[in-house]
C-alpha cells in the first residue's frame, strides 16, 4: 500500500514541472503588434523583460568626494 502511495505522489510531483507552449486564454488573443514593429510579438518576445526593468549593475566606485553644501532645512528636533 505505502509503494502505490508513493509511486503515486511521485507521478504527481513528476507532473508539476510539466513545461507547455504558452497561448492566449480561450476567446482572448494577443497584443496588437506596435506601430514601429515588423511583426507581432510572440508569447516568448513578451515575457523578456526589457533592459530598463533589470538595469546593468554598475561597480563604479566614488571618484570625486565633494562636501554637503548647506542646508537651511536640517533643523535640529525640538
Amino acid at each position: 500500500m505505502k509503494r502505490i502511495l508513493l509511486l503515486g505522489s511521485l507521478l504527481m510531483l513528476a507532473a508539476c514541472g510539466n513545461e507547455q507552449t504558452l497561448h492566449p486564454p480561450e476567446g482572448a488573443s494577443l497584443p496588437p503588434k506596435p506601430a514601429t514593429a515588423p511583426t507581432p510579438p510572440t508569447p516568448a518576445d513578451l515575457l523578456k523583460q526589457p533592459p530598463s526593468e533589470r538595469p546593468m549593475r554598475s561597480d563604479e566606485l566614488l571618484t570625486k568626494s565633494q562636501p554637503r553644501a548647506e542646508d537651511p532645512f536640517d533643523l535640529p528636533p525640538k
